[in-house]
Parts: structure tokens; C-alpha cells; sequence
């Protein structure tokens, strides 16, 4: 009832001269005045596609590590002798001498960095071994998981994390020399 006389006021003041839209349309044939109209793309600007056009290529996945000896990593072609943490995009050396001297200070480095580090894969040497438990609880407080692995896993684990584009970091030891594989002559 309400768009009928709201039709017969607009046809009335347009046939005394009054123009109440700046589109010289008769006013019963604007699709506006019905209820059910939809928009169409060509109604409006604001509904037509919108295409983007990124200038810059996504950046490669960060460092890998792509050996480890006893002596230490080949992390993208640099050779790293000894401990170090890897925080991408920087290689640093990390002062343990085995996963005994892992403290609360020697982590530190891990839960000051920003952006702050969802992940934190911890590579023990050759065998798993068991980090202090003060260690893990000081950094779960700061809101950083922790993985602590063996080496040889920890360096896939720290691989695989950033080409699923995770905000992860390493502290690794290098393994020892295994002779569990050596022949010897006699």
C-alpha cells in the first residue's frame, strides 16, 4: 500500500514540475521502487568484480638445512661448525656443548625474538635426550611449542615447518661421529 501512494506522490510532483531524482525516468519504471528488485552487477559499481594484480612474488621458504656432520650444518650453503640456532632469516652460533647445558638462559634468545615463535625444534645429537623440565616449562609459559628430537629429525622437522610457512625456529647440536655403521680391516 505504502509504494502505491509513494508511486502516485512521485507521479503527481513530476506532472507540477518537481524533480526529486537527478535521472529524468518516469518514476514507476525504476527498478528501486520495488520491493523485491535485486541488485544486478550493472546496477551498481560497487558490485563489479574486482581483480588483483600482486606485484611481488611470495618469498622462497626461508632457510633449510640441507646437511649435518659431526662438525656441524650446510644451512643454504653456509657451513655452520658446532651448535647454532637457526632463526630465519639469521644463523647463529649457540653456546651448549651438549643438551646437559640447555638452560633457561641459553633459551632466552628463543622467547625475546618477534615475531614471537610458534615453534621451537630442539635437535639433541645423536640420541633424543631429556631436557631439563624447567626448560620446557619456561618457554610453553611464553607461548612457544617445543619439539626436542634427535638431530638427523629435528633438521627435517625444522625443514618441514617452514615450507608450511610455520614461524619456527632450531637449536641443534651436531651428532656425534656414529660408528655403528664403520668396518673395520684387520
Amino acid at each position: 500500500m505504502a509504494s502505491v501512494v509513494c508511486a502516485r506522490f512521485l507521479l503527481q510532483s513530476s506532472a507540477r514540475g518537481f524533480l526529486l531524482s537527478s535521472r529524468a525516468v518516469p518514476a514507476l519504471s525504476s527498478p528501486f521502487l520495488c520491493r523485491g528488485h535485486r541488485l544486478e552487477p550493472s546496477d551498481d559499481e560497487m558490485y563489479q568484480r574486482t581483480t588483483v594484480t600482486v606485484m611481488q612474488k611470495d618469498r622462497d621458504n626461508g632457510i633449510l638445512i640441507h646437511s649435518y656432520s659431526s662438525s656441524g650444518f650446510n644451512i643454504d650453503g653456509n657451513k655452520v661448525f658446532g651448535p647454532c640456532a637457526v632463526l630465519p632469516p639469521a644463523i647463529l652460533q649457540w653456546n651448549v656443548g651438549s643438551y646437559k647445558d640447555i638452560t633457561e638462559e641459553s633459551v632466552s634468545l628463543f622467547h625475546m625474538i618477534e615475531p614471537r615463535l610458534e615453534i621451537l625444534v630442539l635437535g639433541t645429537g645423536t640420541r633424543l635426550e631429556r631436557i631439563d623440565p624447567t626448560v620446557l616449562a619456561l618457554l610453553n609459559r611464553k607461548g612457544i611449542a617445543v619439539e626436542v628430537q634427535d638431530t638427523p629429525n629435528a633438521c627435517a622437522t625444522f625443514n618441514f615447518l617452514l615450507s608450511e610457512r610455520r614461524i619456527a625456529a632450531a637449536a641443534l647440536i651436531p651428532p656425534s661421529v656414529s660408528t655403528a655403521l664403520e668396518a673395520t680391516r684387520k
